[in-house]
């Protein structure tokens, strides 16, 4: 992979486009990070991090119509050119449409063609600067698998970014196409991931583990159910049947033994909230079947009535054993009575 010199002689560059189909919900998410902010990650306030120029249209306020040299999608032509003082990781936000598939007009764009004054195209866009990343971040379960807009039907023909480049492309540094999903993604997921590739454009980290989609490992390396405090519940064949009950909520339709999702265990913010913690299902939004697979919502998983009863009849003859055993544990020991009385233990030797 291609590294810089030091951190101090580095600009890196992170160059945001939000204008492919979605809901910009995932810019929104973005502003609730902790752990890191993305003002600790702009500003430079963490060890060892470059220096950081953020492109980003939710804050930037040159970011309208093209009027000049110092606009904020000149940046962005910048790059193209190769203008820019340093590498930059290209972060695209919503499922890329196919402008193949009609025959006049555009699906989606972002900024205007100097050369023709037409909107220039989210996938001309990628097409363009792609291929001179240091990275691509695909943000939001749009952007990495299509999402809500490459539902069955579409008329778009709507897909996510490794769809559109190809699962095998790597960047001009080597690094294949970073999938941060979810509807919308978690917002610390998502400033971990982008610190990870900071840290890695200067060398200070290796190769960012990926899994088979394309994420994070250390993110979606678990399923819902074994970050979930109600997985104790499941195991002990106990399943909610409205809303509001704490046991499992796999028999309202919820996916969570099947996802591979970090957010019951890490909260939404500040270790707060997240889908089933506050009693929401897991409807499988960080899935590359979301959302077709996962239909219709409020269902039971298929597997669930199987395993539900298997572990409902395993789960009776658990919870009388452990009753046995809590009814003995929850006594002081014979010898230990209550009072004064010293029956057991240390004794004064008499001489």
């Amino acid at each position: 992979m291609t590294t810089f010199a030091s951190h101090d002689d580095t600009t890196v560059h992170i160059l945001w486009i939000n204008a492919g189909l979605s809901c910009d919900g995932d810019s929104v998410a973005l502003t609730a990070a902790t752990q890191p902010s993305i003002e600790e990650i702009a500003l430079g306030a963490l060890p060892g991090l470059p220096r950081v120029a953020v492109h980003w249209p939710l804050i930037d306020f040159e970011s309208g119509p093209d009027k000049g040299a110092d606009t904020f999608i000149e940046n962005f032509f910048r790059a193209e050119r190769g203008e820019l003082d340093g590498p930059f990781v290209l972060v695209v936000e919503g499922s890329i449409p196919n402008e193949a598939i009609k025959s006049e007009g555009y699906w989606c764009g972002f900024g205007n063609n100097p050369d023709t004054g037409q909107p220039m195209t989210t996938s001309e866009w990628i097409d363009r600067l792609a291929p001179k990343a240091l990275a691509v971040l695909a943000v939001g379960t749009c952007a990495t698998y299509g999402g809500i807009h490459a539902m069955a039907g579409n008329p778009t023909g709507a897909m996510g970014v490794a769809d559109y480049l190809g699962w095998d492309w790597t960047s001009s540094a080597g690094l294949p196409i970073v999938n941060v999903p979810g509807c919308p993604v978690h917002p610390d997921n998502l400033s971990e991931t982008i610190l990870y590739l900071l840290y890695q454009a200067v060398g200070s980290a290796p190769m960012i583990p990926l899994d088979e989609a394309g994420r994070p490992t250390w993110l979606f390396g678990q399923t819902v159910h074994e970050g979930c405090d109600r997985a104790g519940y499941y195991e002990q064949g106990q399943f909610a049947t409205e809303y509001g009950s704490p046991e499992c909520i796999v028999k309202l339709g919820c996916w969570g033994p099947v996802v591979k999702c970090n957010v019951p265990k890490r909260g939404w913010i500040n270790g707060v909230g997240g889908c089933p913690n506050v009693g929401g299902i897991c409807i499988g939004c960080t899935m590359p079947g979301f959302p077709d697979k996962f239909m219709p919502f409020m269902d039971a998983p298929p597997g669930s009535r199987l395993s539900g009863v298997a572990s409902g009849a395993y789960g009776t003859v658990v919870r009388k054993l452990r009753d046995i055993t809590a009814k003995t544990v929850d006594r002081e020991p014979r010898w230990r009575a209550k009072g004064r009385e010293l029956r057991t233990g240390y004794q004064p030797t008499a001489f």
